[in-house]
């Protein structure tokens, strides 16, 4: 699930830690959720499941914050507030686009192929758990090492959910199951993008002052 600014995203307010390891394990990560992303939404579309859709815009979600935890480290605040700005408009605008893509296939009596979403949600599941445990070590870090782990976490069981999804198209015969998951997740999506905007501008606006009277910004 999509993870907010608390101590997660660009603007966050705690200094990362520049240890190789820690380096090495959030390039990793990207890369898992960004191959993870791509074979995920294709899939989503071709099996016409919203669930698979969703988790796809979560995974996307997370190798955007991975890629902004690794570049913007040393930056100053307003850098940081850009950067977690242009992710939240981006998350809102994605979970719009699966609420979109889950009514239609509603409207239009779409049945989501359950094999396929067990599938895809079962590797999925591995992919987070592995980023999860990669990430375990780091968990007693600074804010930022532990807001990453928690979201890997909450992101293994938002797998468990799309399974969940698969189980009760395969039983249930409709597309309900895997409407009902996709909409949460977007929806959850959607909120963590508008609290990555709020604290984004709250940071910006802070940078602002510090540039016009001098004072120092939080963060710097």
């Amino acid at each position: 699930m999509a993870c907010s600014c608390e101590g997660g995203c660009a603007s966050s307010r705690a200094v990362a830690n520049e240890d190789p390891k820690w380096r090495l394990a959030l390039w990793i990560a990207l890369v898992v959720n960004a191959g993870m992303f791509a074979a995920e939404i294709a899939a989503g579309l071709a099996a016409g499941s919203s669930a698979l859709q969703a988790d796809a815009l979560d995974f996307l979600g997370d190798a955007i914050n991975y890629g902004i935890a690794i570049g913007v480290v040393g930056l100053g605040l307003a850098w940081r507030a850009r950067a977690a700005l242009v992710k939240g408009i981006g998350l809102v605008a994605l979970g719009l686009w699966v609420i979109g893509s889950t009514v239609w296939y509603a409207v239009s009596g779409t049945l989501p192929r359950a094999e396929v979403m067990g599938v895809v949600g079962f590797a999925a599941l591995l992919a987070n758990g592995g980023v999860a445990l990669m990430l375990y070590r780091f968990r007693d870090g600074d804010a930022n090492m532990r807001s990453v782990w928690i979201c890997s976490r909450n992101d293994a069981i938002g797998n468990l959910a799309v399974l969940a999804a698969a189980l009760g198209v395969f039983g249930s015969g409709t597309g309900w199951p895997d409407f009902a998951v996709a909409a949460i997740m977007a929806g959850l999506s959607i909120h963590g993008g508008l609290e990555i905007v709020r604290h984004a501008r709250t940071d910006l606006a802070a940078a602002r002052a510090h540039e016009l009277g001098g004072l120092p910004a939080a963060g710097e």
